[in-house]
């Protein structure tokens, strides 16, 4: 069985080579590799394989390039543009105007898309060109679009929470169910946090009128059912027992088909270009995955989570001192990676001091998402503000780097309260399954 040290020496390592750019599902695959060479010869690398082989025979899998397809269908069907314009006639006239447009739209859309860096792409794209002759303070304008891309994940059906819960074999569902909560609180603070901004500073937001007659803005409320009604679907097929996780996700998917006709929008062309990005990005992901089973696997012959139980036992703190420790460690991380090597890579060692600890994997892995969400609004490296910025393609990064900041604090307060009040996370979970 390998030490503490040992371990900390292999994950540093592991760190380093991500540091230095290699790609996550290279440094995984290749530290595995290395580690069943060394202690158990090539019958080792001869199991490691087999188990890197059939990794992706995981029926969990399946809802992976589901969600990732129904969100292109979306875009390309002009339904986000049509829901943008919605939520616009509503929420315009709150203090904060457009800035309350981009989060809540990015809410709604998180609850089909499941991917933070496409609905940051969707929503700018979408929003950016109707701040061009308005005098909305461009910081505030870039960082609330990118605060509510953060929420891609965090609200079902996150791509992080089938991520997860394939590595740590929790039921997906309930990652679901333990999303729901932190996500619309999110949001609301997201909201309050604009108002208290405009309330001390005016001149963020200019109050604008609405023109629009109220019967043009009641018939608008139509454009609002596509995503509210794929969300019913998916997440009340799961928790009546109707479908399985993966089995919602077809059955989303083709729903999506006739909202496409009825905007006018199917053809083999868009059809073609969904499942062009959907095989790309599905691809990446399975990689990435493919290569965290294999490091998992000889992780666990080498003893790793017996040696990472027994540590936690030595160091004799509190389960939320553990926590708080996780917090500030992810927190730092995330600073330096992107969102999908910080969880892959450092769930082979996080996970067995959790459950050393025992810590709930179903309020943890809702804790973890919403670290890795942060990392995404986190500069040098958030990947969501670069993808902002080349949607934007004008000024500086850094305009975006600031507008951040009210709302990266805000998400720091929002894991402190869920830190402390994990029912957030459990309740729902619970009172739909147990």
């Amino acid at each position: 069985m390998m030490d503490i040290a040992s371990v900390t020496i292999g994950f540093l390592i592991m760190l380093g080579a991500m540091t230095l750019g290699l790609h996550i599902a290279t440094v995984m695959f290749g530290v595995g590799f290395i580690g069943a060479a060394l202690y158990f010869g090539w019958p080792g690398v001869n199991s490691m394989i087999v188990v890197y082989l059939g990794s992706m025979d995981e029926s969990v899998l399946l809802q992976l390039p589901l969600f990732i397809m129904l969100g292109e269908i979306l875009v390309r069907c002009g339904a986000t543009d049509r829901m943008y314009r919605s939520l616009t006639d509503w929420l315009n006239p709150l203090p904060g105007g457009l800035l309350h447009t981009n989060v809540a739209a990015s809410a709604l859309f998180s609850a089909v898309s499941g991917s933070s860096v496409a609905t940051a792409a969707t929503i700018s794209t979408v929003a950016l060109p109707s701040f061009k002759k308005k005098s909305y303070d461009t910081r505030m304008v870039l960082g609330s679009i990118a605060a509510g891309g953060s929420l891609g994940n965090l609200i079902p059906p996150g791509i992080a929470f089938i991520i997860y819960g394939v590595l740590t074999n929790t039921s997906v569902a309930r990652l679901y169910a333990g999303g729901v909560f932190p996500g619309a609180l999110l949001t609301v603070m997201f909201m309050a946090t604009i108002i208290l901004l405009t309330w001390w500073r005016p001149s963020i937001a200019p109050r604008e009128v609405v023109t629009d007659p109220m019967l043009v803005r009641l018939k608008r409320l139509v454009d609002l059912l596509p995503p509210i009604l794929i969300f019913l679907i998916v997440m009340g097929s799961i928790y009546s027992g109707w479908a399985t996780s993966s089995e919602a996700a077809a059955l989303a998917v083709i729903v999506t088909l006739p909202i496409a006709v009825c905007y006018g929008k199917l053809s083999f062309g868009m059809l073609h270009d969904a499942f062009l990005s959907t095989v790309n990005l599905t691809a990446l992901s399975m990689l990435i995955l493919a290569g965290a089973f294999a490091l998992n696997f000889v992780l666990g012959l080498l003893g790793v989570t017996a040696a990472l139980t027994k540590f936690v036992a030595s160091m004799n703190v509190t389960p939320l001192q553990l926590i708080y420790i996780l917090f500030v460690f992810y927190v730092i991380l995330g600073t330096f990676f992107e969102t999908l090597p910080m969880m892959v890579g450092t769930l082979p060692l996080v996970q067995p001091l959790i459950l050393a600890a025992g810590i709930d994997p179903v309020w943890f892995g809702v804790f973890l998402v919403l670290m890795c969400e942060i990392s995404l609004i986190s500069p040098p490296v958030g990947m969501t503000l670069y993808v902002i910025q080349a949607v934007r393609n004008e000024g500086s990064i850094g305009d975006v780097f600031r507008g951040t900041i009210p709302f990266f604090i805000t998400m720091l307060l929002m894991t402190v309260l869920l830190i402390h009040f994990q029912e957030l996370a459990l309740w729902l979970p619970r009172k739909a399954f147990d």
